[in-house]
């Protein structure tokens, strides 16, 4: 057996700083590259917290990986300091609602987060207690602890209801805060969410509206630079960064996946025992950002609906040309059908079929499109991949087989 000098490797020969290309890493400022405007735009609308005074509250829209949250926690960070020193207390807290997406969920998360309970002498548990509680004890910590409150709601338009952005918007109006004043900051990937809210919280709440475009290949490139001595010197191939930011750019724009496959491109090298990162690893590490970030996107769901999914997935390989158009949700079950007998389990109604897509739509693995067919045809739904059909069936492969079309 192998000792343990033989087992370990105690010197890292790709990384010295892996977790400058960790996701959850907040940069420092001068590694924040292409948002400027955005930074300076949400600046402006927080700037009031600075004299005690209420911000604005700020709808954030953007594609994932647009630098949203990153700016929004950077501007939160700034503010504190800032505010400190004209002696004003601020106070922020972050709530991921695809995490926390229930109203008391998201209170407790709200009121753990700016609690100091040795100070406050205010306990807020996991679970137990009423959603009131929650909201009580968070105005007792606002009104004994802080001069201004800055909420970020992380991914927005996954909260079940607008309870929570009813009470935080109108929490001083109401009475029910005295001397904090409290601003919410939302984020969102859906440019239409605001649609769906509820009217009284739309006009306290969406005081100012921010889009925060894809990134180019220059802005991506000029990030993943920033973020290069997180490799040892000279391991970097010279075409390693320009040719992860131009596949990056071509297909989505997204910082968070060009960062993933800069750092998963590494990661090959360095479980090829290679002490280069070479551009040819840059083309395998796409392709295990695509896989493993859908993987995790569709973790613990149903065996039906891996094969709506499945289903999905078979008619976009086989129709190239209908699959931007989308496919009919009866087409869609006509295939579920088959890949049910094959796997020799009865099938769920053509409306719990239908429930099963519009999940996959809320996690954006889909997009779904209402069309009028007029008197003669009713009205139907679309439905198409937004990821890569060719990953899709990779991940699904071992737990569906593909059915063969009709």
């Amino acid at each position: 057996m192998s000792n343990g000098d033989d087992l370990f490797t105690r010197e890292d020969p790709i990384f010295i700083d892996k977790e400058l290309l960790e996701i959850s890493h907040l940069p420092e400022e001068g590694r924040i590259v292409g948002r400027d405007d955005e930074i300076s735009q949400l600046a402006n609308a927080a700037n009031p917290a600075i004299f005690g005074q209420s911000p604005s509250n700020v709808l954030i829209y953007g594609k994932t990986g647009t630098g949203k949250s990153l700016c929004a926690k950077y501007v939160t960070s700034r503010l504190v300091d800032t505010a400190e020193e004209e002696g004003v207390t601020v106070g922020t807290a972050y709530v991921d609602c695809a995490q926390d997406t229930t109203e008391t969920q998201t209170a407790q998360t709200i009121a753990d987060s700016l609690n100091d309970q040795p100070t406050t002498g205010v306990n807020i548990p996991d679970k137990g207690i009423s959603t009131a509680t929650y909201y009580k004890r968070l105005w007792t910590i606002l009104d004994s602890e802080y001069d201004v409150a800055l909420v970020i709601l992380d991914e927005i338009d996954k909260l079940e209801d607008d309870s929570i952005l009813m009470q935080l918007s109108r929490a001083g109006e109401a009475g029910k805060i005295t001397s904090c004043k409290v601003g919410v900051i939302g984020i969102s990937n859906k440019i239409k969410y605001k649609e769906r809210m509820d009217e009284r919280v739309k006009s306290s709440l969406c005081e100012r509206e921010f889009v925060f475009p894809p990134y180019d290949a220059e802005q991506l490139n000029a990030i993943m630079q920033a973020r290069s001595d997180a490799f040892r010197d000279g391991v970097l191939a010279e075409s390693v960064i320009p040719k992860a930011a131009a596949l990056a750019a071509r297909e989505h724009g997204d910082a968070r996946k060009a960062i993933d496959i800069l750092r998963y491109a590494g990661e090959i090298a360095q479980s090829n025992g290679d002490s280069m990162v070479r551009e040819a690893y840059v083309i395998q590490a796409r392709e295990r950002a695509e896989t493993d970030r859908f993987r995790e996107l569709i973790r613990g769901s149903t065996p039906h609906s891996r094969y709506v999914l499945q289903a999905l997935t078979l008619l976009s390989l086989n129709d190239d040309k209908t699959a931007d158009d989308g496919f009919r949700t009866t087409r869609i079950y006509d295939i579920y059908e088959q890949i049910c007998r094959q796997e020799a389990t009865d099938t769920l109604s053509l409306r719990r079929v239908r429930d099963l897509l519009k999940e996959h739509a809320f996690l954006d693995v889909i997009e779904q499109t209402r069309y009028s067919g007029g008197s003669a045809e009713g009205a139907y739904t679309k439905h198409k991949l937004l990821e890569n059909p060719e990953v899709i069936q990779n991940v699904l492969q071992s737990d569906v087989e593909p059915a063969a079309l009709s």
